[in-house]
């Protein structure tokens, strides 16, 4: 069993200075709150090491990526709290053989000690995969994050074909980051995740950042696929169109009738603009109110149960 942190609460202060416009744009569409399925929690050596990548992004990417929330992750998760997030994740996910357990350990003591974090986990390609995620899902673990551009595997690997397969039969969503955005490599794109929907058609992935810049293949398999969703993670934002590619206007009609399939990400922390943006970047899609409800609450409610 993990060892629960006792949960660190912030000493009482002002809400954070963002709070007020993520308030009032939530308020506005008459919202109890928002649910965001994209957010990052990690242990604290684990998370500096990602935000000197992202201090070191400019590079690799073509612009600096500067950051504009860093804290604890005490602090960070009231931050959430103050701009009214009632539900977030923490989306820790392995590199190498050997860290997944180690991240599944510290991200249920997250959830244990943050009552609005949904208790999330992650897998490798590596012998056991799938007991231990048996193990996870039969603990309550409710969400898994895979990212195949950091870990540098195939989805398809054979070492997670009977991972995937338990993942499938439980129905856990999969937050997949499998999109060549914002760097491709070998192991991204919408050709293997295909694949391993023909293996394993019922599972339940959300393809983060809408599957950036493959929109159109990603949102094909969301339209094929019964629990295939899309999140929304910094898509649609001035800072993703210039680095991942703008979201073709002709697939928008499409994205409306995909509504009841599409989730509310941020990726918060990891942002280089206000909050706020990421929910102004969707209005400004002129899909209506009613979209902007489904995405940003009623979806994320019906998929987890929450």
């Amino acid at each position: 069993m993990p060892r629960v942190v006792p949960r660190v609460v912030p000493e009482p202060s002002a809400l954070h200075p963002d709070a007020a416009d993520v308030r009032r744009w939530t308020e506005r569409l008459g919202l109890p709150g928002l649910f965001d399925v994209h957010t990052h929690f990690l242990p604290p050596r684990v998370i500096a090491k990602v935000r000197a990548q992202f201090d070191q992004a400019g590079p690799l990417i073509g612009r600096p990526w500067p950051l504009r929330y860093r804290d604890t992750d005490a602090v960070l998760a009231q931050v959430l709290r103050d701009f009214g997030v009632r539900h977030f994740s923490a989306l820790p996910y392995a590199h190498r053989p050997g860290m997944a357990e180690f991240l599944n350990d510290w991200a249920a003591g997250f959830a244990a000690r943050e009552p609005e974090a949904l208790h999330c986990g992650t897998f490798y390609p590596e012998p056991g995969a799938a007991a231990y995620v048996a193990e996870r899902i039969a603990g309550g673990l409710e969400l898994f994050k895979v990212h195949v551009q950091v870990g540098a595997f195939h989805v398809t690997d054979p070492l997670l074909d009977e991972a995937w397969g338990v993942v499938a039969e439980a129905g856990t969503p999969v937050v997949l980051h499998a999109g060549s955005g914002p760097v491709p490599n070998e192991f991204t794109g919408p050709g293997p995740v295909a694949e391993l929907l023909r293996r394993h058609p019922r599972l339940a992935l959300v393809v983060a950042h809408m599957g950036a810049p493959e929109y159109r293949e990603f949102m094909e398999l969301a339209e094929t696929h019964e629990r295939v969703h899309l999140d929304t993670t910094m898509a649609f934002t001035d800072f993703f169109s210039d680095m991942g590619g703008v979201f073709p206007a002709d697939l928008l009609p499409r994205l409306a009738d995909l509504g009841a399939k599409v989730l509310l990400g941020s990726d918060f922390p990891n942002i280089p603009y206000p909050y706020v943006h990421q929910l102004e970047s969707l209005e400004a899609l002129g899909l209506g109110e009613e979209w902007l409800r489904a995405v940003c609450w009623d979806n994320g409610v019906r998929l987890f149960a929450r």
